[in-house]
């Protein structure tokens, strides 16, 4: 699996969990916090389709550490945050 095609299944998984009922995100929107248009446990429900998409593509996705909860490091600030991190873990893990 390259890099474009795990970029489009992210956004599948975020389109899979929000639905067409709760529209689009777009990747300035929030992920977190008072202005976030998702709930917390479409976040988590989020994570761990990653997860499981992670481990497809032959690599562990980590969402749970402490710089993922910190408010100003947070890969959850947005979703380009959530994508750049997920793509990061991917391509470290090849290499």
């Amino acid at each position: 699996m390259d890099s474009k095609s795990l970029e489009e299944l992210f956004f599948q998984v975020l389109s899979s969990v929000l639905g067409s009922s709760r529209g689009t995100l777009g990747l300035e929107d929030q992920l977190m916090g008072g202005e976030s248009p998702i709930d917390s446990f479409s976040l988590v429900e989020i994570c761990v389709q990653l997860e499981d998409l992670a481990v497809e593509a032959g690599f562990e996705f980590d969402w749970t550490s402490d710089s993922a909860m910190s408010h100003s490091r947070s890969i959850f600030h947005s979703v380009e945050s959530l994508q750049t991190e997920f793509l990061r873990q991917f391509l470290e893990s090849i290499g």
